[in-house]
């Protein structure tokens, strides 16, 4: 798998459900390949489900969802669209089982170019610590650094989830500038105008539709 400069990303009257609450619904999308992406809408507005659709963490969704013109029709896609895609959560947390900063480095794919990140991000010499003894701000910037590996590795696109919500000031203008020069598809849901300054569209979502604001 080539990801260099991105992948294209197709939404095609995505619907997604919590039970029986419906909290995406009849989302068309089409991203072009290194097009960076912000979302924005209230909390609560489908911007969160909607990226773990992509991503394959959502199952009850219906739709076309299409990811460097694949979809997911068998076990063998998924595996391929998990590595195709990065993925930086919400809120990151430390799990319940004993992890070492460089563990969680290294599950990107590439420990050598994630390492480095983490030093850029002023973390690398946190990577023999466990990840439950990290800060909220230094676990984040672990998995910013983390998802460069990733894109390092062979993905494609790069879905972050308020990546910057932990961070001071300088910390989140920093991230801004890491995450949309890297090269990749970028679909970043974000409160922070900075980070969505620095994209090539913004969307906002509510009530769990999508319409272009910029």
């Amino acid at each position: 798998m080539d990801g260099a400069g991105g992948l294209e990303v197709r939404l095609r009257q995505v619907v997604c459900r919590h039970g029986r609450l419906e909290a995406v619904r009849g989302v068309d999308l089409e991203v072009r390949a290194g097009e960076r992406i912000a979302l924005t809408g209230t909390n609560g507005s489908g911007k969160t489900t909607l990226l773990r659709a992509v991503l394959g963490l959502h199952r009850q969704a219906d739709g076309e969802i299409v990811v460097g013109g694949r979809g997911c029709r068998s076990a063998a896609e998924w595996a391929w669209r998990r590595r195709a895609c990065g993925w930086i959560p919400q809120r990151p947390a430390a799990g319940r089982f004993p992890l070492l900063a460089r563990e969680l480095l290294a599950s990107s794919g590439d420990l050598a170019e994630a390492r480095h990140a983490a030093e850029r991000l002023g973390v690398g010499a946190l990577t023999d610590r466990p990840v439950s003894s990290l800060s909220g701000g230094q676990l984040q910037r672990m998995h910013l650094a983390r998802a460069v590996g990733c894109v390092a590795a062979g993905a494609g696109v790069l879905l972050a989830d308020e990546p910057t919500a932990a961070l001071d000031f300088a910390g989140q203008e920093e991230a801004a500038e890491l995450l949309t020069a890297l090269p990749v598809t970028l679909l970043v849901v974000t409160h922070d105008r900075a980070m969505a300054g620095r994209c090539d569209r913004t969307l906002e979502m509510a009530a769990g539709r999508l319409r272009e604001v910029a």
